[in-house]
């Protein structure tokens, strides 16, 4: 249903920028929550696993360019067609290109499930930046790991920017939250060996053969500012390092998780 907007103000595309992201997570109309999902190639791969559209705002005049996703969705869920004033005020339009979508929010996965069916998983402890959590996720879902589990201080996977950095691979990869206290004695009564990445004296190679013949591996990468916290360190089986220039005392999380999972993942499939 096509629906013409020329008012910046018009109460119907709201949702597109006056609604902040902790308010669509928490919306009480919809259940668990929505996410806006921006560009055709972030909003088909959304489609594709499942996820229930609610409406989609378009520059005018790009009806038919989009068209091949309309096919998909109920006839009667509203396109709102905004001039291209309107659409332009839009925070980062050059990215959206054209179209964003409002979507419902699935519940996580359950992490005893998630847990049981999975040999390599990537945890993430109070990693806040949007950005490299959408990093992160893209490289899981590339490199061969089961799932994520975060701890509750962590970002969301599914804030706008988190999901245009994954290019739509959040919805192709499994996750769910734990209590910040709780992941590593749930991680291990499920039968995984941690892995703590940080630089100690005891670390061991990524290389280190006994570390990648383990059946089941939690990868842990910490915060963007302090790394891991040390009770989480001192308390799991591994401590690994990756070996660099010794001019250079630490690489970004997200960097870090590339190389990570993909020694530790890739006879993982």
């Amino acid at each position: 249903m096509l629906i013409g907007i020329n008012d910046i103000n018009d109460e119907r595309i709201a949702v597109f920028f006056r609604i902040n992201e902790r308010q669509l997570r928490l919306s009480a109309e919809y259940g668990d929550g929505v996410f806006v999902a921006e560009s055709a190639l972030v909003i088909n791969r959304a489609l594709d696993k499942g996820y229930e559209p609610v409406s989609f705002m378009i520059m005018e005049g790009s009806y038919d360019e989009y068209a091949h996703i309309f096919k998909r969705i109920d006839h009667d869920l509203p396109i709102y067609e905004a001039s291209e004033e309107v659409f332009k005020s839009l925070k980062g339009f050059v990215l959206i290109k054209g179209i964003i979508g409002l979507f419902k929010r699935k519940k996580e996965a359950d992490a005893n499930v998630l847990l049981e069916r999975a040999k390599r998983i990537c945890v993430l402890e109070n990693v806040q930046n949007p950005t490299n959590i959408g990093a992160i996720f893209r490289n899981a879902a590339a490199l061969y790991c089961d799932g994520i589990i975060l701890s509750d201080d962590c970002a969301d996977p599914l804030y706008k920017r988190s999901i245009r950095v994954s290019m739509g691979n959040v919805f192709n990869i499994d996750w769910c939250y734990l209590p910040k206290n709780e992941f590593l004695s749930t991680l291990k009564a499920a039968g995984f060996k941690t892995v703590s990445f940080a630089l100690r004296d005891h670390s061991v190679d990524i290389q280190d053969e006994k570390l990648n013949k383990e059946e089941k591996l939690a990868i842990i990468m910490g915060s963007e500012g302090y790394g891991l916290n040390p009770l989480t360190i001192d308390n799991s089986d591994y401590v690994v390092r990756i070996a660099m220039n010794s001019q250079v005392d630490s690489l970004n999380v997200a960097s870090a998780s590339g190389i990570a999972l993909w020694q530790l993942c890739k006879n993982n499939h």
